[in-house]
This record gives structure tokens, C-alpha cells and sequence, in this order.
């Protein structure tokens, strides 16, 4: 008999990220600058310094001790910190939708919390065939089926797989729920078109008109959408019928560089006001149940900062994302000068290599460390973290992709 009850799957956990990095660190302890560093989904400047903002650190160094060690003011967060999320990533009026947001420990706990409450276990979670890897030990851990839409058609998103799948789903369970992880796509960097959004709402009002339906936004890199689309598309939730729901889980890890204070949040957007309050109240109790309390420090100092250093904040938000956007620039400026084929980048912390042939994949991942080049390797593709990479490392690093990719074609 096993001690750990029987629905839970008990195989190792191995995660892919934190072996390579772990595998990265190792070697650059004994080849030093020869090592390629591409795994790290941190934001780091050209000297390889942790990018920080200051505006958020200055707040927070400056509160009290008693700020620190003191619980937040309820399991759900602080309401300056609700406000204060409310207030910045929402530049459209979303009154009609009954905004609720609950304090989470990160944007994977406002995911995790999404998953439990929603679903019922044996059902079927909708997610992209190229995303986050938590995602399916998040439904793992929860008794969940997986079942992935193709997130590309050449170039854009591709609506009709993201339909098909969503309506076959519907057939078979009453509660419908589909995870988009946009804009700046981890781990490719797309960023959904105004028209792919409308498209998607539009798909899923219809079929709230006999399911329970819920989109569960993954906007962990929302800031650092260089058109700041995701206004627009936002202001979309405004037609979502009485039967939809959104939930946008944002993290304060990238936001803030904040990664290992842990707090993010969900918010919960439905126009039916009793759908809302049942929901919240479902969250409530998680929250309540798994964590109990979020880093009232954490809270405290993104909500004075929203309200009393926004500005600095966005200065240096600016100067983050042009460093980014410089480091993209050249990337794929290099990966169409050596034939790279490439997932379509907007903006974000990642590029991905397409490479779709499942052993070609595995070997290529291999042979890379073999020759001290540390990547991560997704569904279909190679992750490259620009967020970690200065670009005295680029032309190297894409001439190496090319030259072992090529070996495996001869």
C-alpha cells in the first residue's frame, strides 16, 4: 500500500528547467565564460546583473519592521493591493464585469487555484500544444485529463485548431476551461493579434450559450508587451456574455523582478454577479486552505508604488523592455542570416527554435549541452532565454544552432 492517497501520480517529480539550469551552473563552474546560458527565466542586464526595479525595492526597503512580520489583512490579500492591481493593468472600465481578485503565491498559484476550483477531476483541461510545462503538472496533480490545441498556424494563431478543440471538449463535459497564455507567449514570445482575441471571444460566447466557459489568461509577462495590446484585447472582455468567465493571473515576479517573494494574483471577470461570488468564494477557501496568508510586505509595496512612484516605475519598465527588444533584434537578425526556423516573436523573455521531428529534438537538446550551450527544450521547439543573455553571447550562439542542427540533417 502507498502512504499518498491513490489519485495523485507518484513518479519523481524532474523538472526540465531547473536540471539544465542546475547542469549550466556546473559547467560554467568549470569552463567559466565558454558556457552559453540560455535557460534562465529571470531578467538579467548585459552585465549579468539580476535587473531590479528600483521603484518597486525602494518602497520596499523602506518599510517598517512591523510591516515586514505582520500578517496581510485577510487570506484573499490586502485591499490597497487589490486596488492597486485593478488599477494598473486595467486601462479599460471593467466595472460591468465585477472584477475580484484574490492575492496568490505567484502567477502559478492563481493558476493552480484556477484548476482545483474549476474543474472536476477525470475532466479535461484545454491547453496549447506549446506552453508552460506547470501546466500539466498542475493538472496532474489535480486528476486532469490534457488536451492541446495547435497554437500556430504559420505565423498567427490558429483559431480553427483552438475551436475545433474547445467545441469537442464542450461534447463531452459541461465546464469548459482553456487556458491562453498571452501576450508575450513563454516560450515563444508571440503576442496575440486585436482580431485573434476578438475571434476567441467570439468562439467562446457562443459556446457559453450551452457550457460553462472560462478562459483562464496567463498574463505573467504583460508588462513587457511593447505595443501594450493587451489594453486592447482587454477592453474586449467587456462583450463576453453572462456564461463567461475570464480570469487574468499576473505575477509579481516579472512585474516587479520580485521572483522569490512569491505573490500575484487572479482576477475573476464574469458579468453575472452570483457566477462571481461563487467563484471568489471557491478561491477564498483555497487560498485559505493551501497558503493562509500572502507577503504582506510584498503587497504593501506594489500598492505604493502603483500609487505614489508609478511613473519611475515605467521609466525604468521602458528601459527593461528596450533591452529586450534589442537583444530580439539581433537574435533574429542572426537566425535569418544562418536559415533558423523560428516560432513568430512580438516580444517577451524568449525566443523558440522550431524543431518538430520529436527525435531530432531530443539529440539536438543533447548534442547543445554536449557543446556547453544550456537551453531549454519544449513541445516542438528550443527555448532560448534572451531575458538571461547579454549579446556578446548571440552570433556564436546562433552560428552553434545552426552548425549541430545541420549535423543531424547529413
Amino acid at each position: 500500500m502507498t502512504f499518498i492517497k491513490n489519485t495523485l501520480n507518484s513518479n519523481l517529480i524532474e523538472d526540465n528547467i531547473f536540471k539544465v539550469v542546475k547542469q549550466a551552473n556546473d559547467a560554467k563552474l568549470k569552463y567559466g565564460d565558454e558556457v552559453i546560458d540560455a535557460t534562465i527565466g529571470c531578467l538579467f542586464n548585459e552585465d549579468l546583473s539580476l535587473s531590479i526595479f528600483n521603484s518597486y525595492y525602494k518602497i520596499f526597503n523602506n518599510l517598517s519592521n512591523n510591516e515586514y512580520a505582520k500578517y496581510a489583512q485577510s487570506y484573499s490579500g490586502n485591499i490597497s493591493f487589490k486596488q492597486a492591481i485593478l488599477k494598473h493593468q486595467f486601462k479599460c472600465n471593467i466595472d460591468t464585469l465585477n472584477p475580484k481578485v484574490i492575492a496568490t503565491i505567484g502567477g502559478s498559484g492563481a493558476i493552480s487555484c484556477c484548476l482545483f476550483s474549476l474543474l472536476n477531476q477525470n475532466t479535461t483541461l484545454i491547453i496549447p500544444n506549446i506552453g508552460w510545462s506547470c501546466y500539466k503538472l498542475m493538472a496532474q496533480q489535480y486528476n486532469l485529463n490534457i488536451i492541446e490545441y495547435e497554437l500556430f498556424d504559420n505565423n498567427n494563431f490558429n483559431i480553427k485548431s483552438f475551436e475545433s478543440t474547445c467545441k469537442y471538449v464542450c461534447s463531452i463535459q459541461k465546464n469548459v476551461v482553456v487556458i491562453i497564455n498571452d501576450p508575450c507567449h513563454n516560450p515563444t514570445g508571440y503576442s496575440m493579434k486585436l482580431s485573434e482575441w476578438k475571434q476567441v471571444i467570439d468562439i467562446m460566447n457562443k459556446l457559453s450559450l450551452t457550457n460553462n466557459c472560462t478562459i483562464i489568461n496567463d498574463i505573467a509577462y504583460m508588462d513587457y508587451s511593447n505595443i501594450n495590446k493587451y489594453n486592447n484585447h482587454q477592453s474586449l472582455y467587456n462583450d463576453i456574455y453572462d456564461n463567461l468567465v475570464i480570469i487574468t493571473c499576473l505575477s509579481l515576479s516579472k512585474s516587479c523582478s520580485a521572483y522569490g517573494l512569491r505573490c500575484g494574483g487572479a482576477i475573476i471577470l464574469c458579468k453575472n454577479i452570483t457566477i462571481s461570488n461563487e467563484i471568489e468564494n471557491s478561491f477564498n477557501k483555497f487560498a485559505r486552505s493551501v497558503w493562509s496568508n500572502i507577503s504582506n510586505s510584498s503587497m504593501l509595496a506594489y500598492s505604493k508604488m502603483i500609487e505614489t512612484n508609478l511613473l519611475d516605475y515605467e521609466i525604468e519598465l521602458s528601459e527593461f523592455k528596450y533591452m529586450l527588444k534589442k537583444r530580439s533584434n539581433i537574435f533574429t537578425k542572426y537566425a535569418n542570416e544562418y536559415s533558423l526556423k523560428l516560432y513568430p516573436y512580438s516580444d517577451g523573455f524568449f525566443i523558440t527554435l522550431k524543431v518538430e521531428d520529436p527525435y531530432i529534438l531530443d539529440t539536438y537538446h543533447n548534442l547543445l549541452i554536449d557543446n556547453n550551450i544550456f537551453t531549454i527544450k519544449v513541445n516542438k521547439g528550443i527555448r532560448v532565454a534572451i531575458c538571461s543573455l547579454p549579446l556578446s553571447k548571440y552570433h556564436n550562439l546562433v552560428k552553434q544552432l545552426k552548425t549541430i542542427l545541420d549535423q543531424l540533417y547529413e
